[in-house]
């Protein structure tokens, strides 16, 4: 995502992607990133990019969209960088990524919204393949939220949908359901995103947890933006068929995935709430077992 957003927004304002992948950063120094467009076809946008916190210090806006266990690494770095009237905002997948964000940058600065936009580098250096296309909603921190509003501003420029709302929960509940319906079964399953609609089971269990999240979220007065989760959950997968969940990446890398802000956060205001959460419950054990294992295994 920080790749997609770099080529989206490098040409209307100055933006520095910075990462810590090294394979990454020697492949962006050496040359422009290769953008894939869902059409399939390739353009090569320059963007500048480092490791190195200090070289972009001060900024106004912090983006972040690490995958969720680097949360807080990505906040300490925000942190360093930002101005003191600065914003960082969290597009990051899953629910308390605004929490963790503000107990390190402080309330003030910290700000969230929730993007459908999708991409992913399938591993390559160099290369990001834009994936689901689609709305971003922000939330602006108050009434007229200037920083909040700039940033909607520039991402129009760069062509993308934008909104800004006072309460994005929503919309981050709304993600949460097709993240929950599809993310865990494609990454136990080994498959991208479109083969869970080829099995009558896995579509059930991808309703079974939709639905939960919908339960949860009302239970809180939070109102999703559809009406039938199942359906929502179903129309991205067959949107998005032919890509490979981020959390299916992350298991085929051994690294951490995002089952505990996802699933697991589903679990746990499920229990504030008394909402019984059961496939979430187990979605969340099978992928946090199946970590365990390759963790273990040094796989």
């Amino acid at each position: 995502m920080g790749c997609l957003l770099g080529a989206r927004l490098s040409p209307h304002a100055d933006v520095t992607l910075v990462g810590t992948w090294p394979d990454q950063l020697r492949a962006l120094a050496a040359g422009p990133l290769r953008v894939v467009e869902p059409d399939g076809a390739e353009r090569r946008v320059p963007v500048r990019a480092t490791g190195d916190l200090d070289a972009v210090a001060p900024v106004e806006v912090a983006l972040i969209v690490t995958k969720t266990p680097k949360t807080a690494a990505a906040a300490r770095g925000a942190a360093r960088i930002l101005k003191p009237g600065g914003l960082a905002i969290s597009l990051q997948n899953g629910a308390g990524n605004r929490e963790v964000l503000a107990g390190i940058v402080g309330d003030e600065r910290a700000a969230v919204g929730v993007t459908t936009l999708g991409a992913t580098t399938e591993g390559q250096p160099g290369l990001v393949i834009a994936g689901g296309t689609g709305p971003t909603t922000l939330a602006a921190r108050f009434p007229g939220d200037p920083a909040v509003a700039a940033l909607a501003d520039l991402f129009r420029r760069a062509g993308l949908e934008v909104r800004v709302v006072e309460d994005a929960s929503g919309a981050i509940w709304g993600k949460l359901a097709i993240n929950a319906a599809i993310n865990p079964l494609t990454a136990l399953l080994g498959v991208r995103n479109g083969a869970l609609l080829e099995s009558g089971w896995a579509r059930r269990m991808m309703a079974a947890a939709a639905r939960e999240v919908a339960a949860v979220a009302a239970a809180q007065g939070i109102a999703l933006p559809f009406d039938d989760p199942a359906a929502a959950a179903e129309t991205v997968a067959r949107r998005t068929a032919a890509n490979v969940s981020s959390m299916l990446g992350d298991v085929r890398r051994g690294v951490p995935t995002e089952i505990d802000a996802i699933c697991g956060a589903v679990v746990r205001a499920g229990e504030m709430h008394g909402v019984a959460t059961p496939v979430n419950r187990t979605l969340h054990a099978l992928v946090k077992a199946l970590e365990d294992l390759y963790a273990n295994r040094g796989l």
